[in-house]
């Protein structure tokens, strides 16, 4: 299946080679859920803060369980400081 990796701010800089911007198209084996994916990116776990599948949030309870579909959108942030 294929879902579209969104990665931000410092996150970007993970990104595999062949992503345009802050995106690739990245394909999973059927049945991944939110923390494979960002495990088999090797994502520094201490800036994956903000996970959203589709634009909803999942949160860190859930990424271990909640399966992505062919076509979602995974966004990834880190946190965020600032005033």
């Amino acid at each position: 299946m294929n879902v579209t990796l969104k990665l931000f701010a410092t996150l970007s800089d993970h990104l595999p080679a062949a992503g345009h911007g802050n995106s690739i198209t990245l394909p999973l084996p059927d049945g991944t859920t939110v923390q494979q994916a960002i495990d088999r990116l090797n994502l520094p776990p201490q800036l994956v803060h903000l996970v959203l599948v589709n634009g909803v949030y999942v949160a860190p309870p859930q990424r271990p369980e909640r399966r992505l579909q062919e076509g979602d959108v995974l966004a990834i942030w880190p946190p965020v400081a600032g005033g």
